[in-house]
């Protein structure tokens, strides 16, 4: 399977295959309608102290990974159905 990233900022596709949202917050200035998504998981993004604790420093990248990571483990549920 293959995945592409994408940032929800740019143009909507009918070529872009299913379109999911991995983020806990809504992106500002972006509506539903433009976004064209078929799923918003923000339940799989990473959690709220996790992304306070990175605070997008990137001398953190590496570690901010890694437990990312292993909160994914744990949320391997909620994933499964994307692959179906």
């Amino acid at each position: 399977m293959t995945v592409n990233l994408k940032r929800i900022y740019n143009e909507a596709y009918k070529n872009d295959g299913k379109r999911v949202l991995i983020d806990r917050v809504w992106p500002r200035g972006v509506s539903k309608e433009k976004a064209q998504l078929d799923e918003w998981l923000k339940e799989v993004a990473p959690t709220s102290d996790l992304r306070k604790w990175f605070n997008h420093d990137p001398d953190k990248f590496k570690e901010f990974k890694k437990k990312y990571k292993e909160e994914l483990k744990k949320m391997k549920n909620k994933m499964k159905h994307l692959i179906n």
